[in-house]
């Protein structure tokens, strides 16, 4: 029913015993923020994403990582199970459902539920102005980068209910504040991903489920090389910097781990843009 999964050696183990290897294993301890936690962390194989799955997994938490090609899966698990982290992986489309339905049984079938939520995944398939995207492009671009996060999280949202608590984190992109003129409809579809974060804020806060949204800026990411390939590109960007350098995509891991923590159990509805500047305020 489903497509082949990445695992190492403890494909073989049960699901109770995996959740309690981390109280045994070299790399735990009790100072451990999100020991024994869940996270599914799309768009994780590489940039932001793996950063976010390799923090995650070092504080503590057991991580399902995916992405659309399995060669990038299969190289991500490795490179994390080889530093002792707790990590399994899938391919997952997240514009496909049946993508999604691999990735919760992915999760559940290994850990048993789900505490935390992070949505990296993205997609900008034309680079030019808004009036100049297809219907083809805003369907694309619209899909994943807004409408797979929320039809995910809903597909997660019972089995993070009967933890009693989790946090989601979206993850847009400072061209929310400060559009840029090559990404016209990616501009805008992490603006709406604002807008989710806090919609979702509202509607979950009943259920003790907090969202959030890290808003990143210039990260130096496979993801960022259409601009970065302009030579004037980032002698702009340095213009409205606070500190004049680009990002790293591990800058940006330790606010989702805190965002996931028990340090934020009172933080939700909040876009936090790691940009090196502050574009709004």
């Amino acid at each position: 029913m489903f497509g082949p999964l990445t695992w190492g050696w403890k494909n073989f183990l049960p699901s109770a015993t995996l959740l309690s290897m981390r109280s045994t294993s070299s790399v735990a301890n009790s100072s451990l923020k999100l020991i024994n936690k869940v996270a599914v962390v799309t768009g994780s194989t590489n940039g932001i994403g793996f950063s976010i799955a390799r923090r995650l997994a070092q504080d503590g938490a057991h991580v399902i990582i995916s992405s659309r090609k399995q060669q990038n899966v299969d190289k991500a698990v490795d490179t994390l199970q080889r530093e002792g982290l707790s990590v399994v992986g899938t391919v997952c489309h997240v514009g496909k459902a049946e993508d999604r339905e691999r990735l919760v049984a992915t999760a559940l079938k290994h850990c048993g539920g789900v505490d935390f939520l992070v949505c990296t995944a993205g997609v900008n398939p034309f680079v030019g102005s808004t009036l100049g995207s297809s219907e083809q492009v805003w369907d694309k671009i619209l899909s994943v980068n807004v409408k797979a996060p929320a039809l995910l999280l809903s597909q997660l949202l019972p089995h993070m209910e009967n933890r009693g608590q989790g946090s989601v984190v979206l993850v847009s992109s400072v061209a929310a504040y400060v559009p840029h003129a090559k990404l016209g409809a990616y501009n805008v579809s992490k603006t709406a991903l604002l807008g989710l974060t806090k919609t979702l804020a509202v509607e979950l806060a009943p259920k003790n489920i907090r969202v959030n949204c890290l808003v990143p800026g210039f990260i130096k990411t496979d993801f960022s090389q259409v601009l970065t390939e302009d030579p004037d590109f980032e002698e702009y960007w340095k213009k409205i910097f606070g500190m004049q350098r680009v990002g790293k995509p591990e800058e940006c891991a330790g606010l989702v781990s805190f965002l996931c923590s028990p340090d934020a159990s009172y933080i939700t509805g909040e876009n936090i843009v790691i940009a090196g500047f502050s574009p709004r305020l």
